[in-house]
């Protein structure tokens, strides 16, 4: 690894210093050292910091509550898994329908394969989503993993599905970033990390801590929340997209808060990420453009303390639920921005996925038998700014308290990528393709869905262990209202 120290604590301590921060309290216990997952970067590491991160700012705000301090510990193994934690599930019969397009069968239910696949690029069923040479002689990843960005993509290379790869070699790698970009969908040019660091989009972000607190507004000082937990009493209202958004909601649920995910009726259900990231929360419908949607959505909004949106820059701004707009209309409310490249810079309103951060940022490796490159086993950039943005919201809670005021958690996949980059390579050793040798993690939940085995909290805390107090619930399960 470059320039990091050999062990823990120090280690840990460098990387939350890579990533422009640093911990409240003592360091957390990590346990374990990668490679957790065969490939050339310490990404259960990674994991563990950035979980050790979140739990350090949940210990704090214990602590100054009670005057209790306590150590967060993390298993590097376990936080490896939940880099891709959808795809550890195993689903029982029964239950509500799940779309067996997205599970394997498997002797005693199905589990969650068919994403994963989807991430590292090998979409066979959908040519729209691959790693494909230019005619300038670069790899490029399209990324059409909806229907109606790869009907786009396909439009803009004038092609079907079957001719894609023909069509992309007609391109030069960045004219065709640009063609894709106008065309309102994905795709990027795999560069290293220098060539990342040498664009104006990773300009905008070199520099910048992989999350960022900025205050927004004056507010009257709050009291840190006082129910079950170090989150208790905190309301969040979720209105983000699989799998970042998500993931810093059901962070900050493990820690007591109240979660209400809002969805419109007619978004396609993602299964199964909605599924590994509904734990903790309530789920209801909200169609913005129905008579009184937006008022709703204001009023609830107006009880939350968080806001969580994954959208692009500017998106909810135009319908009246950006941050200014939050920030007058609830004045100490805290706003969480995800997004996919960051947002300053010439790429700050693009569409983006977990696999492009991969491939623009310099975390994809080379195939050691020649083909397109590697993408991490897991979505690490997904999972790890979600952990991250919730370390945020957490700080924005302990700031309001002291300081007052209203503020704005702003992260996203490139800042992320961008971070773990700089942290180097490790040697792959003999550790698994992914994280599938950690079946005696598992728990078993009941759920609508059926007995669902999944992954618990990685991170520890002696005095208020994480735990999720509900299952995963249905699209639009709950009624609307906290």
């Amino acid at each position: 690894m470059t320039d990091l120290p050999p062990a823990f604590p120090q280690r840990a301590e460098a990387m939350a210093g890579r990533a422009g921060l640093a911990f409240f309290g003592e360091t957390p216990q990590i346990v374990g050292r990668d490679p957790a997952m065969r490939f050339p970067r310490p990404l259960g590491e990674a994991a563990a910091t950035a979980m050790g991160l979140c739990g350090d700012a949940a210990a704090e705000i214990w602590r100054r509550r009670t005057g209790v301090a306590q150590r967060p510990r993390v298993a590097v193994r376990h936080a490896a898994a939940a880099l891709a934690g959808y795809a550890m599930q195993v689903l029982a019969p029964g239950g509500a329908a799940v779309r067996k397009a997205d599970w394997e069968a498997e002797p005693n239910g199905l589990r969650a394969w068919g994403a994963r696949s989807m991430l590292r690029g090998e979409n066979a069923s959908n040519p729209a989503v691959g790693l494909y040479r230019t005619r300038d002689g670069r790899w490029f990843h399209v990324h059409g993993g909806l229907p109606h960005l790869a009907d786009r993509i396909m439009r803009v290379l004038e092609t079907d599905a079957a001719g894609i790869e023909a069509a992309v070699a007609q391109w030069d790698a960045e004219a065709l970033e640009d063609a894709l970009a106008r065309a309102g969908t994905c795709g990027v040019a795999v560069r290293d990390a220098q060539e990342w660091l040498r664009h104006p989009q990773g300009q905008a972000v070199a520099g910048r801590p992989a999350v960022e607190v900025v205050r927004v507004g004056d507010a009257p000082a709050r009291p840190l929340p006082g129910g079950d937990g170090p989150l208790g009493g905190v309301r969040v209202l979720d209105l983000s997209l699989a799998l970042a958004g998500p993931t810093c909601g059901r962070t900050l649920a493990e820690h007591g808060a109240e979660v209400l995910k809002i969805a419109a009726p007619d978004r396609a259900d993602r299964q199964p990420f909605e599924i590994e990231t509904g734990h903790g929360k309530r789920a209801a419908w909200l169609d913005l453009d129905a008579p009184g949607g937006s008022a709703r959505l204001s009023d609830l909004a107006a009880q939350a303390d968080v806001f969580v949106q994954g959208y692009r820059p500017g998106a909810l701004a135009r319908r009246g639920f950006g941050v200014a707009d939050i920030a007058a209309r609830a004045p100490g409310a805290i706003y969480v921005s995800i997004d996919c490249y960051g947002h300053l810079g010439p790429w700050s309103d693009r569409r983006g996925w977990e696999g492009l951060a991969q491939a623009t940022t310099g975390l994809t490796v080379p195939h050691p038998a020649g083909g397109p490159p590697r993408l991490a086993p897991g979505s690490v950039c997904d999972y790890l700014t979600g952990y991250l943005a919730a370390r945020g919201v957490m700080e924005a809670l302990l700031r309001r308290a002291a300081e007052g005021g209203s503020w704005h958690v702003r992260a996203s996949l490139c800042q992320t990528g961008t971070w773990l980059a700089g942290l180097g390579t490790i040697e792959e050793a003999a550790a698994p393709d992914t994280p599938d040798l950690c079946e005696d993690l598992l728990v078993s939940t009941p759920t609508p869905y059926g007995d669902l085995r999944h992954l618990p909290p990685a991170l520890h805390l002696p005095r208020t262990p994480p735990r999720w107090r509900l299952p995963p619930p249905l699209p639009g399960q709950h009624p609307l209202r906290w």
